[in-house]
């Protein structure tokens, strides 16, 4: 007999070879109908992998996202399997799951596929699900595995098999289809029930433009046809709330392929609202102790070097900027966090002098593949609300709970109510992708865990999504669509005090290290801009958009009053236009409706004569007639509703 631990803590014996679905049988039969997926000791397996020692089960359904991963990797191997009906001579490289569905790349030699042949993919994938055929590993060895792709002339497969152990080598079966296989597969395909092909996309083999261009066929799969249904609802509300889409008809910003790729143009509309969502944080800052530097977009290499950025971020950066000097190179910086740290060193601090906070709207650069740009959520140039404290051990705790306030300010304030922590530490397998020393990344954990114990949050643990200086706790919010987004981050950093030579004058009248929290509420005013358009569909909260009031007269006899009443608004600083194009009523409306514009103010004779504006409402209607004193009340109450002072006992 064998031990089996579940996740609840509880123990129960089987007999040895038993498997997961033996396991999900003995606890009732609903659940071994969902099960689609487990683990083993925190290692993947099949549904029907013989169990032969004691150890800790999880069995996993659709609903999780582990079952999902293994639901949407055996749909990539079915996928394959229907490309070959059709396209016996493509060659078959890698057909991972990714966060909504999977994807296989595919080189179809002098062959093409596009949109219209989607449906016969579509109807052939079913075709196979429905052989209800199980997903069945073996090992093979790695002479053997050369010998069956060389056969087929695929030699991306033998790339693969090349870079890997012999005795580490698995295939995976189903039906008359046979694919190179790590493992993690739902028990059979009979449980796909839904398919849709989304795109078709170039892409090079193992991502270096140097390599072939394949054919990267997207696709998601569902157990029933309901959930797909949903899910394609889901994405044509999300082509309206599509960032790009949004950013042109509100005139927030442009894309110049003169200027480059990647690189955004803020129009007059989205600059004012990206300066007062720059202002909103200068004043919470304010309150909470940081003072405002501001460094170079550029800076020696050797800067870099000493960082540790260099190595990171080298090669997917910009190239060096060469002087007339010989052996001077600059580098377009890709994190503000050098610099900030050689501002610290600008004088020497004592223990009493600390936290000193610094925080800066700094602009910095990557030199992202054209293929992953996207709008504003990645670009090559975006700007950081960067900050980064410096701090005795003492006070790390306190501090970094203090930064949780604010991210948690700033969402309140901007309606991102449905959130999870993260809390990225190393990857004990790949300790080469990190600098610093144990001793210090285990205190740096620690203290992040604490923090997020102790503020209440819902975090979980995330191997291996720690920077490569220092763990952190990122922000995972869910949009109004239900997508989630990384939002907001906070590090602990004990390396680059140690890199930069940082030091404090401690009460012991010795040179001490500082730790030094790096961190960011919006992460980047680009992505953050993108995200917020699209969970407010663009109808941003009354305080941060663009224009609050539009004002519409009936007729031009009505300007000079038109002109009383834009000037009172203004007066209240309520931020205010005027519609005074030889249109009618009607379609004045219809345009402020489209422009998202949340009051419009209606302007007439009866208006005039009683010193009033009838008021409409965006996505509501008519809201009744107010004096222009009430109507002001009436906008500075909405403002309150989500712009509240940010309260600190710092």
């Amino acid at each position: 007999m064998i031990k089996i631990t579940l996740p609840d803590g509880s123990i129960r014996e089987y007999e040895k070879n038993s498997t997961p679905i033996d396991v999900a049988k003995s606890i009732s039969q609903g659940l071994a109908r969902n099960v689609i997926s487990a683990s083993f000791n925190e290692t993947t397996v099949e549904t029907t992998t013989p169990l032969t020692t004691d150890g800790n089960l999880t069995l996993y359904t659709f609903d999780q996202p582990e079952g999902k991963k293994a639901f949407w990797h055996s749909s990539a191997h079915v996928l394959a399997q229907a490309v070959l009906d059709f396209y016996p001579n493509a060659k078959l490289t890698i057909g991972p799951a990714i966060d909504n569905g999977f994807y296989y790349d595919v080189d179809f030699g002098e062959e093409t596929i596009s949109e219209k042949d989607f449906p016969k993919i579509e109807k052939q994938f079913l075709e196979r699900a429905r052989e209800k055929a199980e997903f069945k590993m073996r090992s093979v060895t790695k002479d053997e595995a050369l010998s069956y792709y060389k056969d087929q002339d695929n030699i991306y497969k033998v790339e693969l098999i090349e870079g890997l152990e012999d005795g580490d080598i698995t295939f995976c079966d189903h039906s008359n289809f046979t694919d190179l296989c790590r493992g993690g597969h739902i028990p059979n395909t009979g449980i796909i029930k839904a398919i849709k092909i989304m795109n078709v996309a170039g892409a090079y083999w193992r991502g270096d433009e140097k390599n072939n261009q394949l054919t990267r066929i997207y696709g998601i799969s569902f157990p029933k046809q309901k959930m797909l249904t949903e899910y394609l609802d889901l994405l044509e509300e999300a082509k309206k709330r599509d960032h790009r889409k949004l950013g042109r008809e509100l005139e927030l910003f442009t894309f110049s392929q003169t200027v480059g790729q990647g690189l955004p143009l803020w129009l007059p509309k989205g600059a004012a609202l990206r300066g007062r969502l720059e202002d909103f944080l200068k004043a919470a800052q304010k309150k909470a102790g940081y003072e405002m530097v501001m460094t170079p977009h550029i800076g020696q290499k050797e800067l870099y070097v000493t960082s540790g950025h260099y190595a990171k971020y080298g090669e997917d950066s910009f190239q060096p900027i060469t002087t007339p000097k010989d052996d001077e190179e600059f580098l377009l910086k890709p994190m503000n966090c050098p610099h900030h740290c050689e501002v610290y060193n600008f004088k020497p601090y004592s223990y009493k002098d600390l936290p000193k906070r610094f925080a800066e709207f700094g602009t910095v650069y990557r030199y992202e593949q054209s293929g992953e740009l996207h709008g504003l959520t990645r670009v090559r140039g975006f700007t950081q609300d960067d900050a980064h404290i410096f701090c005795t051990p003492d006070q790390l705790d306190s501090e970094f709970k203090n930064v949780i306030d604010l991210v948690l300010y700033v969402f309140t304030s901007l309606g991102f109510e449905n959130f999870t922590a993260q809390v990225s530490v190393r990857d004990p397998e790949t300790p080469e992708k990190y600098i610093g020393n144990t001793d210090n990344w285990e205190k740096a954990e620690q203290a992040i865990i604490n923090a997020a114990k102790d503020k209440g949050l819902n975090y979980v643990i995330e191997p291996g999504e720690a920077a490569f200086y220092g763990p952190k706790l990122d922000f995972m919010v869910k949009d109004a669509l239900g997508r989630s987004w990384q939002l907001g981050t906070i590090q602990v950093d004990y390396n680059l005090p140690e890199r930069f030579d940082l030091t404090y004058k401690g009460s012991d009248n010795q040179l001490h290290r500082p730790i030094m929290i790096h961190r960011a509420p919006f992460g980047s005013m680009e992505r953050f801009i993108a995200i917020l358009l699209e969970h407010t569909g663009g109808n941003f909260p009354l305080w941060l958009t663009p224009e609050q009031v539009i004002v519409l007269p009936i007729s031009e006899k009505y300007e000079k009053y038109t002109e009383k009443v834009l000037h009172l608004l203004e007066n209240s600083e309520i931020r205010a236009l005027v519609d005074n194009r030889n249109e009618k009523t009607g379609r004045k409306i219809r345009d402020a409706e489209v422009s998202k514009i949340p009051f419009m103010i209606i302007v007439g004779e009866k208006e005039e004569q009683d010193g009033t504006v009838s008021v409409r409402k965006h996505g509501e209607g008519d809201i009744g007639t107010f004096t222009i004193e009430e109507f002001v009340v009436l906008i500075q109450k909405e403002i309150q509703k989500t712009l509240v002072a940010f309260n600190t006992n710092n």
